[in-house]
């Protein structure tokens, strides 16, 4: 909710001045950060209860009680949502608590449930299975992105750069101004507010090190937290990229945004392979030209990956999504507990020439959503044509340049 509230603040705050551009005939370019805020600005995606404004102005109460929530843990969250809205609980899995203390949240101050304020905001004209419409026509988005190789060396470097100019200093400044007290008690949390950010809990165990401990020990935790957030940092950008595939790449629906890819893994040819050929596709797109660089295609990015919950009753694990349900039955894990559930059957078959081929394994795979369910043989990886489809929020993106 916390997140929700600071997106609503950014929109609000932008969009007014990206009306006053469009008027005077400018073309407002918005620039990096983070891919929620960027979403949230082009596309109707953010469900306003009405809420969280009242509440910003009140200590924060309103994050404070999802922080409540979740502390009940995912499986008593999801049994409560299951009550109020089965819908949303069967698009969430039982462990991401933090989604389903915000789906109980919207339900709780607005009597409403979640799945129908979403229902609502997809059912609008330009909506799809990902949110609300474009707020403004014709963006063009621009996404800059370097070999993998190239940019992992450049994030450690930034690490570098970072603790060259005081980091763990300045860790150790605000763990002892704001986080010293909450562990000794045991109440410190990495997972809201600041504390989540990348580089507190990585060096947690070096900042909270016992005095008694010699400079070896000291020097070791503090390699292994330096370690851990080039880990991190590298993991995050791999998860943006991720991101960026999936919520615009393969954004389903008819009024998505083209997305034009500029290689910036040698910025010494920044003007060479971003800047002109940016400027040149922007020139061709104001005057209703077809650019000479073709927007990124993704094969198979029609298909929407509908959030149908399985449950794989072999591996005792819950699935949510089709393309996850699909890689599991491709899993490791999952070929193994089928060979493994395979060997008692075979153990107790007769002996051989008496009963033929052992049959296969009885254990299923259920597919289970509000309206239907579908059982799969294990290790068939082929689900039944009523396999349960529950969708998740499409959207329509703004008329910015990133």
């Amino acid at each position: 909710m916390q997140r929700q509230g600071l997106y609503k603040i950014c929109v609000s705050l932008i969009t007014p001045n990206i009306e006053d551009m469009h008027s005077r005939k400018k073309l407002p370019v918005i620039v990096g950060g983070t891919n929620y805020y960027i979403e949230s600005l082009l596309w109707r995606v953010l469900v306003d209860t009405g809420q969280e404004n009242e509440e910003s102005g009140k200590g924060g109460g309103a994050s404070n009680r999802k922080a409540e929530l979740e502390k009940l843990g995912g499986a008593e969250l999801h049994k409560r949502l299951a009550e109020v809205d089965p819908k949303m609980a069967a698009m969430l899995h039982p462990n991401d608590a933090r989604k389903i203390a915000r789906s109980l949240q919207v339900h709780e101050e607005t009597g409403v449930p979640h799945s129908c304020w979403l229902e609502e905001q997809r059912g609008q004209e330009g909506g799809g299975g990902l949110g609300g419409p474009l707020r403004f026509p014709d963006p063009c988005i621009f996404w800059l992105h370097a070999d993998m190789e190239a940019l992992d060396k450049r994030l450690d470097a930034r690490v570098d750069e970072m603790l060259s100019l005081g980091l763990i200093e300045e860790l150790g400044d605000f763990h002892a101004r704001y986080n010293q007290e909450r562990v000794q008690d045991s109440s410190q949390d990495y997972q809201h507010g600041i504390f989540q950010s990348i580089g507190f809990k990585e060096f947690h165990e070096y900042l909270t090190t016992p005095e008694t401990s010699t400079q070896q020990e000291k020097d070791a935790l503090r390699d292994k937290g330096i370690e851990a957030l080039k880990i991190a940092t590298r993991r995050y950008a791999r998860k943006q990229n991720k991101w960026v595939r999936n919520r615009f790449l393969k954004r389903p629906g008819d009024h998505v945004p083209a997305v034009y890819g500029l290689d910036v893994t040698d910025v010494s040819r920044w003007e060479e392979t971003v800047l002109t050929p940016a400027l040149q596709i922007l020139d061709s797109l104001r005057k209703g030209e077809q650019p000479a660089v073709e927007p990124i295609r993704v094969e198979g990015a029609e298909q929407r990956n509908k959030r149908s919950r399985y449950t794989c009753d072999l591996c005792d694990k819950v699935i949510i999504g089709d393309l996850e349900w699909t890689a599991h039955l491709k899993s490791k894990k999952h070929h193994y507990h089928v060979r493994k559930r395979k060997k008692p059957d075979l153990a107790s078959d007769q002996p051989q020439g008496l009963q033929g081929t052992p049959s296969p394994p009885s254990s299923t795979v259920e597919c289970l959503s509000q309206d239907s369910s579908t059982t799969v043989v294990p290790g068939s990886g082929e689900a039944s044509p009523e396999s349960a489809q529950v969708t998740r929020p499409t959207v329509n993106e703004v008329p910015v340049t990133l």
